[in-house]
């Protein structure tokens, strides 16, 4: 009884994540045409999503430890809320940050600048192995384009000027943006078959 609604079942899930994966791919073409437009506002943006990301983290690790405590030994419950308040003060330091202006935010644009160099470095790599492994997939090059770019923005983040990071964090994640965008809209929507 199930099998003749089996297939459609598929082609419908493989539509909505075509679907998806193209409304992904256009959303982030025009945050990287944004982020190219407003490099310093981007950089100060995603800095100070970090921050927010660190304060809530760190709000919500020290609920959690306290919660799970009477299962956990005291050792590790000490543990959990150093961790979850370095958090919670590496994110209040951010923040003010941020709000004392230019020369002030600079700082944690910088540390951010690291930890996305990094990343990118790691995604670069991650993602060109996967489009060289997937290369009966049309558009797979643009996958390996993508992996290859990412890659090359990471080790140009490793290397930049402490200064320049005000400006450049915004415009190496708005060009990113831009190739993930052209990589979902070639590469990624070929995983899902388009509904008949």
């Amino acid at each position: 009884m199930l099998t003749p609604e089996a297939p459609s079942s598929r082609q419908a899930m493989g539509s909505a994540l075509r679907a998806f994966t193209l409304a992904e791919g256009v959303m982030l073409l025009v945050l990287g045409v944004l982020a190219l437009v407003f490099p310093v506002l981007a950089s100060k943006w995603v800095t100070a999503v970090v921050a927010i990301a660190f304060l809530v983290g760190g709000l919500v690790g020290w609920i959690s430890s306290l919660l799970r405590s009477p299962g956990l030994s005291k050792a590790i419950t000490f543990w959990r809320l150093v961790t979850s308040t370095l958090f919670l003060i590496l994110g209040v330091w951010m923040i003010q940050q941020m709000a004392s202006g230019p020369a002030a935010a600079a700082i944690p644009m910088a540390g951010l600048a690291l930890a996305i160099g990094v990343v990118f470095v790691v995604e670069g790599v991650v993602e060109a192995l996967v489009a060289s492994s997937h290369r009966q997939i049309a558009g797979w090059r643009w996958g390996l384009v993508n992996g290859l770019v990412t890659l090359a923005l990471g080790l140009l983040i490793l290397t930049l000027k402490f200064w320049s990071l005000l400006w450049v964090v915004g415009t190496l994640v708005g060009i990113s943006f831009l190739f993930s965008g052209i990589d979902l809209l070639r590469f990624s929507a070929s995983f899902h078959p388009e509904a008949d």
